[in-house]
C-alpha cells in the first residue's frame, strides 16, 4: 500500500471519524495502518464502494503538495521524533518549508504579545545566543515576545520554527503573513490543522501543546494573565519537558507557583539556558 494511500485514509479517518483526534494518532500508529483503521472505523461493505473517495483525497494531498505544503503523518518516518514522543500528539502535521535534523534541538521560546521593551530585549538576547549556539528557536508567531524570537533568530543566520493556530493558508495576526512567508522560505512553518482553517480560541492551546511537542524546553520570557505562555508551561511539564522561566516572572503569582514545580527551572542569562539542559541530559546530548 502507497505512503500515499496511507496519507489519504487517514485524512479521511480524521474527517469523518468521531474519536477525538489524538486517539486516532495513537490507533493508527499501533495499527501501523491509517486503511486498517478505517476500515475497522466504517461498515467495510460501505468502504469497499467507495473507492472514489481515498482517490480524490489523494488529489487534494498532492494539490496541497504542489502549492508548497508537505503533510506528516504519524506513520511517517519523517514525522518530528520529539513530536512524536509525547502522549498529545496530532496524527498529522502540515509543513511549509523544510524542517531538519538541527530541528531536533529546538527550544520554545513565548511570552506576552503585549510585551515590555524589556521583554523584548531579554527575548532577542535569547534568541540570538540560541540561533549562534545552533539551535533552533519555536515560537506561535503571535506578536510581542514571538516575533522577536522569531526575526532575530532569522537575523542571526539562526532556524526558527514558527507553529502556527491556523492554517497554512492563513497567517494570525494578518500583519505577520510576511513574516510567515519569510520563515516559510528559509525554516519552516507547522500547523496541525486543515490548511484554510481559521483561528479559534481552541485552536492556540492545541497549538501550544505541538510548539512543547517539537521543543526539548520552553522558556517563558513574558507573560499576560490570560496568556498562552501560561498554557504551554502547564502542557510542557505534562509532557515531561523542562520549563525555564525568566526571573522577571517571579512578581506573578502563577510564576512562582509553578518555579515550585519539578521540571521547572529560573533562569537570569540566556547562557544559563543551555548549562541547565546539559544538567538535564546524558552527556551533554540535547535531546528529547
Amino acid at each position: 500500500m502507497s505512503t500515499l494511500t496511507e496519507s489519504a485514509a487517514l485524512v479521511t479517518l480524521l474527517r469523518t471519524g468521531k474519536r477525538p483526534f489524538n486517539v486516532y494518532a495513537d490507533l493508527v500508529e499501533g495499527a501501523g495502518s491509517a486503511i486498517t483503521v478505517l476500515e475497522e472505523e466504517r461498515d467495510p461493505t460501505l468502504f469497499d464502494t467507495q473507492p472514489d473517495e481515498l482517490q480524490a483525497t489523494e488529489r487534494q494531498i498532492a494539490e496541497w503538495q504542489d502549492s508548497g505544503m508537505r503533510l506528516l503523518t504519524i506513520l511517517d518516518d519523517d514525522y518530528p521524533e520529539n513530536l512524536r514522543a509525547v502522549h498529545d500528539r496530532p496524527p498529522l502535521i502540515f509543513v511549509a518549508g523544510r524542517l531538519t535534523r538541527q530541528d531536533e534541538r529546538s527550544i520554545a521560546v513565548i511570552g506576552a504579545r503585549r510585551a515590555t521593551p524589556q521583554g523584548l530585549d531579554t527575548t532577542r538576547a535569547i534568541a540570538a545566543h540560541l540561533a549562534e549556539t545552533g539551535l533552533t528557536v519555536a515560537s506561535g508567531l503571535a506578536e510581542g515576545v514571538d516575533t522577536a524570537a522569531h526575526t532575530t533568530a532569522l537575523a542571526h543566520g539562526g532556524r526558527t520554527i514558527a507553529v502556527i493556530g491556523t492554517g497554512l493558508t492563513r497567517a494570525y495576526p494578518p500583519g505577520n503573513a510576511a513574516l510567515q512567508n519569510r520563515i516559510a522560505a528559509r525554516c519552516a512553518v507547522v500547523s496541525q490543522f486543515w490548511p484554510d482553517a481559521p483561528p479559534t480560541k481552541r485552536t492556540f492551546p492545541m497549538r501550544n501543546a505541538v510548539m512543547s511537542g517539537l521543543s526539548l524546553a520552553t522558556v517563558v520570557v513574558e507573560s499576560g494573565r490570560a496568556s498562552g505562555a501560561r498554557t504551554q508551561a502547564r502542557l510542557a511539564l505534562a509532557h515531561g519537558r523542562p520549563v525555564l522561566l525568566h526571573h522577571s516572572l517571579l512578581d506573578r503569582e502563577w510564576a512562582r507557583a509553578c518555579a515550585q514545580l519539578p521540571g521547572t527551572h529560573v533562569i537570569r542569562t540566556p547562557e544559563e539556558i543551555i548549562s541547565t539542559l546539559e544538567r538535564l541530559t546524558s552527556a551533554g546530548a540535547l535531546t528529547a
